[in-house]
């Protein structure tokens, strides 16, 4: 997604952090100097949805107006996704072969935890 904050304020007369900030704050939304310069000059991790709907109703705008979907780039055949514990998916799979010709693919057992263990009888 792309945070387009800058161009949807813009097209409202808003051309500086603080004055939307003012504004913000006149519709009861207080954000830190520190937030608003997140929201203002980047691309935020997260945003409250209840922020969010004062960040539309100040723009007089609806969200897909501020997050603009863009298109993902797709993986290069001889590169697998990286998984979180840092593992590489393995390769697409060719198309005319089956799964049965195709070598078998490891499988580590998950790490177990007291926590997830049902109580002791």
């Amino acid at each position: 997604m792309k945070w387009n904050l800058r161009l949807t304020a813009a097209h409202q007369g808003i051309w500086t952090a603080s004055d939307l900030q003012r504004r913000l704050a006149a519709h009861g939304l207080v954000i830190s100097a520190g937030k608003m310069s997140g929201l203002w000059s980047g691309n935020p991790q997260s945003i409250k949805l209840s922020d969010l709907d004062v960040l539309c109703a100040v723009l007089n705008a609806n969200p897909a107006d501020l997050l603009v979907p863009e298109p993902v780039a797709a993986l290069a055949p001889d590169r697998g996704a990286e998984t979180a514990t840092g593992d590489t998916a393995p390769p697409p799979a060719v198309p005319g072969t089956s799964a049965a010709t195709a070598p078998a693919a490891s499988v580590r057992p998950r790490r177990r935890s007291d926590r997830f263990l049902p109580p002791p009888v």
